[in-house]
C-alpha cells in the first residue's frame, strides 16, 4: 500500500469529507463499497467519523444539518504550510474564502475555499493529522478532477495559488493534467460545457470496477456511466443514494500495458 506518514506537499490532494444526512446509510454505502470501517471522533466535533482501511484514516464523513439541504459532495483538501498564506492567495487570484482559516483543535489548520470559477475546496494545513494515511490503493483517494466551463480561468487560479503547472494531453484538447513544481502530477482540468456548475470530482481506486458497480447499485447507489476502458485504468461515475458523484477506477497496472 501507499502509506503516507508526513505531510504531503503544497498543492497535493490529500484529505476528503462528506457531509450526508444520514451518516448510518452512509457507513452502510461506503462500509459495503470500500471496505472501510469509521471511528465516530466524538460530540465536540459534531460527530465527524473518520473512515479507517487497515486501521488508519483515508477520509471523513459527517452529518449534514442544514435544513433543506438538498446537494452534497465530498470535498477535497490541498495540502498547505501556510493554510493563511494560501488562502489569501486564493482570494488575490479571484477566489473567495467560504470558511476560516481556523485551527481543529491539535489536528491542524483548515479553510473552506471558491475557486475562480465557482469550485469548491478545502486547505489542510496538517499537525497531529496528516491526512490520508493511504492513497493510490483500492478503497482510497487515487485522482481528483475539475470539471469546470472555464478551463483557462481554472489554469490561471490553480497556478497562481500552487503553482500547478497544467500541462496539456495529446489529442485532448479539453484536459489539461495539474502538476506540482516537482513534477509529480496530482490531478486535472477537464473543460466541459456540459457542466452546470464547477466542481471538483473524486477517483477512488477499486480493485475491479464492474464489481464495484454491481456494489454501488446494491448498496442503492447509481451508475451515472457505465465502466469504460481508458488508457489510463477501467473507471465508471457513480452516485451515492444521496446523489453525490464520483468515480471508481482501477488503474492501468504496469503488467497491463
Amino acid at each position: 500500500m501507499t502509506r503516507m506518514t508526513a505531510n504531503a506537499p503544497d498543492g497535493t490532494p490529500c484529505w476528503l469529507d462528506l457531509g450526508v444526512p444520514d451518516i448510518d446509510r452512509a457507513k452502510t454505502f461506503y462500509g459495503g463499497l470500500f471496505g472501510w470501517e469509521f471511528r465516530d471522533e466524538g460530540a465536540e466535533t459534531m460527530h465527524y467519523n473518520t473512515c479507517l482501511l487497515d486501521g488508519v484514516p483515508v477520509a471523513a464523513m459527517v452529518p449534514d444539518t442544514e435544513a433543506g439541504a438538498r446537494e452534497f459532495w465530498w470535498q477535497v483538501y490541498f495540502a498547505t504550510g501556510d493554510c493563511d498564506g494560501t488562502a489569501k492567495r486564493a482570494t488575490d487570484a479571484g477566489g473567495a474564502v467560504l470558511v476560516g482559516p481556523f485551527d481543529v483543535m491539535e489536528q491542524g489548520r483548515m479553510a473552506v475555499v471558491r475557486d475562480s470559477v465557482g469550485a469548491q475546496f478545502g486547505l489542510w494545513q496538517g499537525n497531529v493529522h496528516i491526512g490520508s494515511q493511504i492513497v493510490n490503493e483500492p478503497g482510497t483517494l487515487v485522482w481528483s478532477e475539475l470539471f469546470t466551463t472555464e478551463g483557462e480561468a481554472a489554469r490561471r487560479f490553480y497556478r497562481a495559488v500552487f503553482e500547478h503547472d497544467a500541462q496539456e494531453v495529446p489529442d485532448l484538447p479539453s484536459f489539461h493534467v495539474l502538476a506540482r513544481p516537482d513534477g509529480r502530477m496530482i490531478g486535472g482540468i477537464q473543460q466541459d460545457a456540459s457542466v452546470e456548475r464547477s466542481t471538483w470530482l473524486t477517483y477512488f481506486e477499486v480493485e475491479d470496477a464492474d464489481a464495484a458497480l454491481r456494489r454501488v447499485r446494491e448498496g442503492g447507489g447509481t451508475v451515472l456511466e457505465e465502466a469504460q476502458d481508458t488508457p489510463y485504468g477501467r473507471l465508471a461515475k457513480v452516485a451515492d443514494p444521496f446523489g453525490v458523484p464520483f468515480l471508481v477506477m482501477r488503474s492501468a497496472q504496469p503488467d497491463e500495458a
